[in-house]
């Protein structure tokens, strides 16, 4: 195998769906820490990587990926040993494939980027409270996928636990999860805690947005 490199910052969610899922694959990897406060990603050595400009990004070889849905998905279909983590079989993955979108399009979009962006750019201290509502629906979508069964896409774990996981403990730090409202939830995350690689994927870096985003004293509209 070539030389992987992933490009991105610890507190990131999508960078620490990415951090999960190398390590599931036991795959070795240099990690570069993007200074985003220094505009770093916006370098034009950078963005010849990732027009975009975001994070992560990840080189295989001298060729770049871009978001982390493509890029878990990406690494399991050229380095796994089985289809476990994504599965070959069309229904089975077309179950991992909408929790991703769901992650990307509702939970990442809705009940992140739409409080941190004009949290931190444009300075905004009060969170309007149709942003803590996005977030209890978001949960209630997640209870709901967990009915019956152990992980987000079934009974066994895939990259939609680790894109998900990954989002909903940075969401605590606005929400956090009622375990009586919530068990399988609950349940569901003390279950990936027990990952041998959880703490330094995932765990670690969410801790560090937690602290970065009670920094800024922010509070909910009533």
């Amino acid at each position: 195998m070539g030389k992987l490199t992933l490009y991105g910052v610890d507190p990131s969610p999508p960078v620490r769906a990415v951090k999960l899922t190398l390590a599931a694959l036991q795959l070795p990897y240099e990690f570069v820490n993007v200074n985003i406060s220094g505009r770093e990603q916006f370098s034009a050595e950078y963005l010849k990587k990732n027009p975009e400009h975001t994070v992560p990004t990840l080189e295989d070889d001298g060729h770049c990926i871009w978001d982390s849905h493509a890029i878990i998905a990406y690494l399991v279909s050229k380095y796994a040993d089985s289809d476990t983590l994504y599965p070959r079989d069309l229904l089975q993955r077309a179950v991992v494939d909408q929790r991703l979108h769901f992650e990307t399009g509702v939970v990442f979009a809705n009940g992140i980027k739409a409080i941190t962006k004009p949290l931190f750019f444009n300075g905004l201290k009060t969170i309007p409270k149709e942003r803590y509502d996005a977030i209890v629906e978001i949960y209630d979508f997640v209870e709901t996928f967990l009915a019956g069964h152990d992980y987000i896409a079934g009974d066994r774990l895939t990259i939609a636990d680790f894109s998900l996981i990954s989002s909903i403990t940075s969401l605590v730090a606005f929400v956090d999860i009622d375990r009586v409202k919530y068990p399988r939830i609950s349940e569901w995350v003390k279950r990936l805690e027990q990952l041998p690689y959880y703490e330094e994927a995932n765990a670690k870096g969410a801790r560090e947005l937690g602290a970065i985003l009670k920094s800024t004293n922010f509070t909910f509209a009533s």
